[in-house]
This record gives structure tokens, sequence and C-alpha cells, in this order.
């Protein structure tokens, strides 16, 4: 419900917290909030990714940072219309700091703050050069002599790692490198970004023929360039990996493909990196002074050992590995490890074709059908019906940022018990079978798995139907015990015959790659990426509160992990860039409640 006594609501609370603030009355401040609080901040406060909970968090980071933060004109957006239902009255808020302008949302519960959500929007005297700041581009007149802009745009792209050295070096070009490389060009922050591929869109073009994102594409759009109003909802791998091409060489990024990091090193004095890449076979050494690793969720295959792989006779593939070809496949028989994602993809576009595939499933696996996913969880932020209510991309995303992730399960069990009525007959359908279910953390679905260990879901686009006929065969409620000459031998007895044998197992922690690169003390200083401490599993405690090391400052100085899909990758890498700007142009970024490492993965040695 839309009311004027809603804005009349919030902006009294956001009154009362700019005086309160303003004065550096903490204890005024305080006491507009509710015991049960949350506040949610992205980089203008803390200048860090960070979630305050409860009264006593939130007064240990005014005491350290309001003095310098200096906030001020607290408002609503003009024409904005806040709402009030189920006892909450909530909207968009806009605010500014010594240093920035900023943007949030704000939820009252019981006339007092529950969830307050502050973004940093934009640096002052840094601001993006667009709208009616956007770049001239003609030079009108005689100008006898002047290079054109190809001549520099070529002259930019020649000398760039070469005779000068980039600010920012971003080691991955895919998606999430190029989508942060185009914040930072807007920014004015020289930046490289080397890719081991030709191209932006390798990393999709050379994976199994019938990927396709599976989110749609409301959910999908990249900063700057939206896509367009005819395009499909769910996008195949070629035409996604000819967007990204398209999207870097019209953002104007510098970009190296055919380059691959070879070794990482960091000068403690200087503040520097010495990283040594190989580009068409010539090393090269780059010294940035800030090394971003956005290789990405799908970074490093995560190989499974079992006893016998040394005796297999068939093939054996990862998943990354697995191109699609399903004519050099037939007349074989399959058996796909693993029960996600991909391995629903791969089954899938084999049972099409006829060919013997069995699926072993392992452990339970969240199963959403798509369509019901947009319906019911991504539909009121992100779908037709969305925009034509007025909620851009922009607002969607602050929506759902304006979720901690402490509430994230039971905010999402309303959509999860939709689904579950809507689908009975398919679900249990998929028991019928054997298929192992779980319905996500506290019944938080496929979001909650994401968000804390990023697998153990599928979105369904078909291959379940076919579980259900019987055309995927399964093999549920086993662990691999070893692989014979030819097949695969589960513990219980079971064996499956098998000439070719496909890892679908996921990929390893991102720091896995640091581990690398850098080195596995290095990687063991940061800790784990991704997860946010939710004691479930593959995300072990204690509660930490955010994604672990994503988008923020790490305890390695001057090293960053970017990734995530297409709308992490969208909305956090504003931040991302945001900081990185700060650094380049020597303002302050004290770092407040940096992220302490709880795990350690990597052996010395």
């Amino acid at each position: 419900m839309l009311d004027s006594t809603a804005n009349t609501k919030i902006q009294h609370a956001i009154g009362a917290l700019d005086k309160a603030l303003a004065t550096g009355d903490i204890d005024g401040a305080l006491k507009l909030f509710n015991d049960d609080c949350y506040w949610r901040d992205f980089v203008s406060f803390t200048w860090n990714l960070k979630t305050l909970a409860g009264k006593d968090e939130i007064r240990a980071m005014l005491k350290a940072r309001l003095a310098d933060v200096k906030p001020s004109g607290w408002k609503m957006p003009e024409d904005e219309v806040a709402s009030s239902a189920d006892g909450l009255t909530e909207g968009f808020i806009q605010f500014e700091t010594a240093v920035a302008r900023g943007e949030g949302y704000i939820k009252l519960k019981d006339g007092k703050i529950w969830v307050l959500l502050t973004t940093m929007k934009e640096l002052k005297g840094h601001e993006e050069p667009a709208g009616p700041t956007r770049p001239l581009g003609a030079l009108h007149g005689m100008h006898l002599g002047d290079a054109s802009w190809l001549e520099d745009r070529e002259k930019e792209k020649a000398e760039l790692g070469i005779k000068t050295q980039p600010y920012v070096l971003i080691v991955g070009g895919a998606q999430a490198g190029i989508i942060l490389g185009a914040r930072l060009r807007q920014l004015g922050v020289p930046t490289l970004i080397i890719e081991k591929h030709g191209r932006p869109g390798d990393n999709w073009r050379s994976r199994y023929k019938s990927l396709c994102t599976h989110d749609p594409v409301w959910y999908d759009h990249l900063p700057y360039i939206k896509f367009p109003q005819n395009w499909p909802i769910f996008m195949p791998k070629d035409k996604i990996a000819g967007w990204l091409d398209m999207f870097a060489d019209v953002m104007e990024l510098d970009y190296w493909g055919h380059t691959e990091a070879r070794k990482a090193t960091y000068d403690e004095k200087t503040r520097t990196w010495t990283v040594k890449v190989v580009r068409d076979g010539k090393e090269i050494t780059l010294k940035p002074k800030q090394l971003v690793l956005a290789t990405g969720m799908s970074g490093k295959p995560n190989k499974p050992k079992f006893p016998g792989q040394d005796k297999f006779k068939g093939i054996q593939k990862h998943s990354s590995e697995y191109g699609g070809d399903v004519d050099a496949l037939k007349g074989k028989r399959v058996v796909v490890i693993g029960s996600n994602n991909s391995a629903h993809d791969i089954c899938g576009a084999l049972a099409e074709n006829g060919i013997d595939v069995t699926m072993v499933q392992r452990s339970s696996t969240h199963v959403s059908r798509s369509q019901s996913l947009m319906k019911h969880a991504l539909g009121p932020l992100y779908s037709e019906e969305a925009v034509a209510a007025g909620l851009t991309t922009e607002k969607a995303d602050l929506l759902f940022a304006a979720i901690p992730y402490a509430l994230m399960c039971e905010s999402l069990k309303p959509s999860t018990e939709a689904i579950k009525k809507d689908d009975a007959k398919f679900y249990e359908g998929l028991k019928k079978r054997g298929f192992m279910m779980n319905f996500g953390p506290g019944d938080g679905g496929l979001f909650a798995l994401y968000l804390f260990r990023a697998s153990g879901y599928y979105i369904d686009i078909g291959a379940s139907q076919l579980i259900i006929d019987g055309k995927i065969k399964l093999a549920s409620g086993s662990q691999v015990k070893e692989l014979t000459e030819h097949g695969v031998l589960l513990e219980d007895g079971r064996e499956l015959p098998a000439d070719v044998v496909v890892y679908a197992t996921g990929y390893a922690s991102m720091n896995s790659f640091a581990a690398d690169l850098i080195s596995k003390e290095v990687a063991n200083k940061v800790g784990k990426c991704w997860g946010v401490g939710s004691n479930t599993p593959l995300d072990p405690g204690p509660w930490e509160g955010e994604q672990r090391n994503m988008w923020k400052p790490t305890q390695q100085e001057g090293l960053w992990f970017e990734g995530g899909n297409l709308a992490q990758s969208r909305f956090y890498s504003q931040y991302m860039a945001l900081q990185l700007k700060a650094r380049q142009e020597g303002i302050p970024t004290p770092v407040y409640g940096l992220q302490d490492v709880h795990h350690r993965e990597f052996a010395r040695g």
C-alpha cells in the first residue's frame, strides 16, 4: 500500500537520525532503532561490506566512524512514495557523507528502524561522466595534426602494461572481470584485464553445447548496457558470449586475451604487486597497486579422486572440459557424478539425444522449476511486471540488498512454500524416482543455498521431467566407492557400467587460485571465499554476516576477489570500483570491521 502517511513516518525517522548523527548523539540515534535491528552498510560508513546486528554493534561502528563520515542530508528521493504493509513501513532514502553521496533503503517496525541499508553511490569530485556530464567526443573546429579518437585509443592499448602500468590488474576477463573493468574505466582508473582465453565470452562459448543462463534476463542485466527488449528470457551460451565480447569492446576496456598470470608477489614497502604474465608466448612483468582475482565461481575445477581412476578404460572429464559433442557419445554409456545445475544440463542433453546416461546423486539437491522461481521468488523484483510497475533494475537491487543475510531464510520461506504448493505433483514425481530433495537451509530455497555455498541446487529447465520419465537413469543415496575398468562402483554395491565418466563436481574456493598464483601462505592469510558462516553444509561457522572476502578488502593488502553471477557482478562491482577509486585518489579509507579469518584451507609446502 502506497500512502503519504508512510512518507511522513520515514521522513520523521530519517530526520531524527540526521539530527542525532549530525550532533554526535549516538545514544539518541540508537533510540530510533528497534532492539532487534540491522544496519547493512556498503562502503559509505565502513569502507567495507558490513552488516551490524543489534544496537551494540551499531554503537561500536558509530563510535569508530561517525566523526570521519560526517553523514548529512538524509531524505527520501523526490517523487518517491513509501509503502506500508504487514506492520512495516519502508522506502528508499538518500544521504551524503564527507566524501560521497549515498542511497539506501529503510524499514520501520513499530515506528522504529528495523533494517537500514546505506550504500555509497558516488565519490564527490569523482563522479562518472554520464548524462549532462558525458564527454563531448567530437572536436569541432580546426585541430590540425590532432590525433583521432581511434589513434588515441590504439595508443592507449599499445602502451598500458608496456610503457605505463595499470593501477588495477584484473586476472580473469569473463563477466565479473569486464563488468568491474567497465566500472573502473568510467571512474578513470587505469585498469588492465588479462584472460587466458581469447575473448570475454569464451568462458561461456567453450562450455557444453546445451548450456544457457538459468536466471531470467531481467535479473541478468549488465551495467551501462542493458539487454534489448526482445532479448530471450534465458540466453543460450553463445548468445551471452557474443554480448560479453561486444560489451568489452564498446566500453573500451584494456583487455589482453591469450594471457596467463604465472606468479604474483607483493612488496609491503612499496605497496606494489609484481605479476609475471605470459602473453602470446612472451613473458611480461606488470606492476599494479591493486590485484583483483576475478576468476569467478567457476574458476578452478574440483576434480574428485576415487580409487581405480587409473584403471578405468574409458574417458574421464570434469564438466568444465565437457564440450557437449553428443555425436561422439552415440552408443556409449555415460555416468555423470553430481546432481546440480551442470549435471542436470549434461544429462538432459544426452538423454534428449538418445544416449544412455545415469546421474549419480550422492546427496540431496534442491530443485526449483524455472517458471515457479520466476513467479514466486524473482518475479516481484525482476520481471516484465516489475518493470511495468516502475521498479528499475537499480531499485530492485537495493530492495534485495535490504534483506540482511540473517533474515534471508525467513524472508524467502513464503516463496518456497508457494513453490512447494504449486509444484507438489512435480516433486512427488521426482520422489517416486528416488531423487533426494531439500528446500535449502531454513526452507530458504535456492537463494539460501547459492548465497551460503553456491551449490546444491538445480533450476529446472527440463531435465527433471526426463528423470521422472526414466529417460535419465538415477543412482541416488550412495557414495562412489571406486572406478572399475568398465564402470563406477557405489558403496552400496551397485555397479554402473560406463564408457564415459563426467565429474559434475563443482569448483574449488576462489582462494585456491590465490594459492597457485601467489602462495599458500597468502591464501591462508585471506581464508575461505564465499559463504556467510551459516554453519550449514559447506558453509562452516562462525556467523560472518556478509560474503567472505568478496568485493571488499581482505587480510592481504591490495588483494581483492570479484565473482558471482551476472546480477551480483553488476551490483557489487559498483562498490568495489568506488573502493579502488578512493585508494587511487589517496582518499583515506579506514576499513571498519575487517573480516577475521576462521578457515585456512592449505597446508604449508
